[in-house]
């Protein structure tokens, strides 16, 4: 792609998930989409040919590389700690809490999920769900093995916990804030340590 079109496209995406953080995704007009990112309409029509498409690509972009690093991750997991719960846990929550820390438009994006969440928007949930359903249900197999007691409703519920849990911490508004003289990445680093140990409670309750 030449390098004007994916500056173009780059800068479209950009606009867009700082729109939908800000005013979500049906506050956000195509209009103002292309006022921030100071293209006309006809780009984003080429690009993505509807708001639709757009709010998936925003997603596909940075969900993409995430769920990538999971199922790496999780496969070293099982390589190296067969059976072990944690080690798949943080296989889950590390790389998303990576992304929460990306400097480079991450929290925007963090704010982007929160609004999926309260928005009801049935085509972006099916989205989700057709592009990165497999990553859930391969941990959900994963955590399975780990926790055969378990019934499936009961991992289910478990993991849909952790899942909130997760979100939670990437959005960064708990109690607990970065401590005086503790950098960025060290305190993330801390709050996945953290979450594992007490979703790995959770799941062996």
């Amino acid at each position: 792609m030449p390098a004007t079109q994916f500056s173009t496209k780059e800068r479209i995406l950009g606009a867009a998930e700082e729109l939908f953080a800000q005013q979500g995704f049906s506050g956000t007009s195509l209009r103002q989409v292309t006022t921030r990112a100071d293209v006309n309409i006809a780009a984003v029509n080429y690009h993505f040919g509807s708001k639709e498409n757009l709010v998936n690509e925003v997603f596909r972009r940075r969900m993409d590389e995430m769920s990538t690093q999971r199922l790496s991750m999780l496969r070293k997991a099982q390589e190296e700690h067969p059976g072990g719960l944690e080690p798949v846990l943080a296989a889950f929550v590390e790389p998303a809490l990576a992304l929460a820390g990306d400097r480079n438009g991450g929290g925007a994006f963090i704010r982007v999920i929160a609004r999926a969440y309260a928005e009801k928007n049935d085509g972006l949930r099916a989205f989700l769900s057709e592009r990165y359903g497999h990553v859930q249900r391969d941990f959900a197999r994963a955590l399975a093995a780990c926790l055969p007691d378990l019934s499936k409703e009961e991992l289910y519920w478990r993991l849909d916990f952790l899942a909130g849990a997760l979100t939670y911490a990437m959005a960064d508004f708990g109690l607990i804030k970065r401590p005086h003289g503790m950098n960025e990445k060290a305190h993330r680093r801390r709050a996945a340590q953290e979450l594992i140990r007490f979703a790995a409670a959770g799941f062996k309750a």
